[in-house]
């Protein structure tokens, strides 16, 4: 598969519900199959992997998604840098998220897949997200950020070991929050970033200046419109990072705040090559909710064909 423009467009198993704090868990959890035939009929050309084993394992996720013509754009995973133990603990789980970007390879002609890697953040961060720009001081200390550059080099030693570039994520309720913060670790390291649209707003960052200053340092896109009055709402009543996902603070694309059309004018300007990942989280409330995200989805897909990817 080759894309004129270089871009190709995947979706999320987050924007029907299925992520890492509901699958195994939501008994409305959408079925794997179901909703990889959700994202071929909607028109992308891959899709994120959700949690390792959701969508199919090995050989048999390699010929779901070459059936329905789709690639796998990446994964995303969450380490607490700045404690070398728990990074040692969760090593296994990289791999076995490795192991499926090798066992799907064969299957696809698509770019790469991204380890995409994230911040757990804290408790504290949790319950007052946005608190990394609201209040700086709520960060890691100068000698956690060392602690973390160091489990941060370990998670990308492994990656590139195993042949993946990988991605830097941010993430509201996450040490890597704000723009500041963002910076910081493209600072200490050499990970490119993914630019996460949804997140960076949320965060009290503004993702079109980010992309005009880090372009060379952008390896991959995760895109979502943002309802801010949704979030400031969450802010106000002190309600935690999860709310976010469950009064729905990320609308379809073009109907919330977020300059989609500016900011995907941008990206195709510049050459931009590689994955942009649609997503649109939501909790998977009811059948009839799971429904409706397919129809999010391929209007989604609709959309952004008609800017251009």
């Amino acid at each position: 598969m080759s894309k004129e423009n270089g871009i190709y467009v995947a979706n999320a198993p987050v924007s029907y519900g299925a992520f890492e704090v509901t699958v195994g868990i939501d008994p409305n959890v959408p079925d794997g199959i179901e909703l990889l035939d959700a994202v071929a009929a909607g028109g992308y050309d891959g899709i994120d992997l959700g949690p390792v084993g959701y969508l199919g394992s090995g050989a048999e996720l390699g010929r779901r998604l070459a059936e329905r013509g789709l690639g796998l754009a990446g994964a995303y995973i969450e380490f607490t840098f700045h404690d070398s133990e728990r990074v040692t603990t969760l090593m296994p789980e990289l791999d076995a998220m490795l192991d499926t970007f090798d066992a799907v390879a064969p299957f696809t002609d698509t770019p790469a897949p991204r380890p995409t890697i994230a911040d757990a953040g804290s408790d504290a961060r949790h319950s007052a997200p946005g608190s990394g720009a609201r209040n700086p001081d709520s960060g890691l200390t100068n000698e956690q950020w060392d602690k973390f550059t160091i489990g941060m080099n370990r998670v990308l030693e492994r990656c590139r070991e195993r042949g993946y570039e990988p991605t830097l994520h941010c993430e509201t309720g996450s040490f890597i929050e704000s723009t500041a913060e963002i910076e910081k670790v493209l600072e200490l390291t050499d990970i490119d970033v993914c630019l996460e649209t949804g997140h960076q707003l949320l965060g009290g960052g503004d993702p079109l200046d980010f992309f005009r200053k880090w372009t060379p340092r952008v390896n991959h896109v995760h895109l979502k419109d943002v309802t801010t009055s949704v979030f400031d709402d969450i802010v106000r009543m002190s309600q935690p990072s999860s709310a976010i996902w469950a009064n729905e603070a990320f609308p379809r694309l073009g109907e919330g705040n977020f300059d989609v059309a500016g900011f995907v004018g941008m990206l195709i300007a510049s050459d931009f090559q590689g994955w942009l990942v649609v997503e649109q989280d939501i909790f998977p409330t009811t059948v009839e909710r799971f429904a409706q995200a397919i129809d999010d989805q391929r209007i989604n897909r609709d959309y952004l064909r008609a800017l251009g990817v």
